[in-house]
């Protein structure tokens, strides 16, 4: 957990750094050089505008459109990431029996709590990192999807319900809808799973810093960001949700008796 909080101040402290660069105010088009603007920039610009001419001009709803693909391209790492996660939960009673059996604070039993750990997740073919991978792909595409936004003049200038594309939420909707979506998301991801400290943080932390970021991005960004929530949502619940209902139905039946 501790790597995963790192990672993600890491990850967005990139974000912060590249949506800041330089070719910012330049147009993107197909004579646009370089490999983050050939593969990653002018694709989505592209895929974006494609789809407008589609979608009878409208910017907004080939966002939607595009950001569901994308999605829809990413959700076998996804499903692993949701699975790799149901599969942490099924080793919480082991790894509190190793805290309990390696509770010495001395680095010598710490150093033979990590092994025995490591071993664990080997034994079960668990990646305690996985859930760090959509993290990892997620941020070019969040990045590239800002150049994308801001270095197309039709798609920048194109206003979608209340607000402008390439502008922030006048009324600050969008960011607050964003904060809660990846909270729900969050929350839905730990379900089940033994709290600690660290996993409190942040399944606040994280919603706060998106809320705090797309307050000052485009709205674009934070459409995208709320319709990929929405998406996680509905496809952790579809993963996760049998065994909640399993294990709150236990749980009441216990409690029953």
């Amino acid at each position: 957990m501790k790597k995963r909080i790192l990672l993600s101040f890491g990850m967005l402290s990139v974000f912060l750094f590249l949506t800041g660069c330089s070719e910012i105010k330049k147009p993107i088009t197909s004579e646009s050089t370089g490999f983050w603007n050939e593969y990653i920039v002018y694709p989505l610009s592209w895929l974006i505008k494609e789809g407008a001419h589609v979608l009878g001009g409208s910017y907004g709803l080939s966002l939607i459109v595009v950001t569901l693909l994308i999605r829809l391209v990413l959700l076998p790492l996804m499903i692993k990431q949701t699975k790799s996660s149901k599969a942490m939960q099924a080793l919480q009673p082991e790894m509190k029996a190793l805290k309990e059996k390696y509770s010495s604070k001395d680095q010598k039993t710490q150093q033979k709590l990590q092994q025995e750990t490591m071993a664990l997740f080997s034994k079960h073919g668990v990646n305690p990192m996985a859930g760090c991978f959509p993290l990892l792909i997620q941020m070019p595409i969040l990045i590239g999807f800002y150049h994308a936004i801001s270095r197309t003049r039709e798609i920048a200038q194109d206003s979608f319900l209340w607000f402008d594309l390439g502008e922030k939420d006048p009324y600050y909707i969008l960011p607050i809808i964003a904060g809660i979506t990846t909270f729900i998301q969050q929350k839905l991801m730990m379900a089940g799973q033994e709290q600690n400290p660290q996993m409190a943080m942040m399944l606040w932390m994280m919603p706060i810093m998106i809320v705090v970021f797309a307050f000052n991005f485009p709205a674009a960004l934070s459409l995208y960001w709320v319709i990929g929530n929405i998406f996680m949502i509905a496809q952790t619940y579809f993963i996760k949700g049998p065994d909640l209902k399993a294990q709150a139905t236990g749980n009441a039946g216990g409690a029953k008796k």
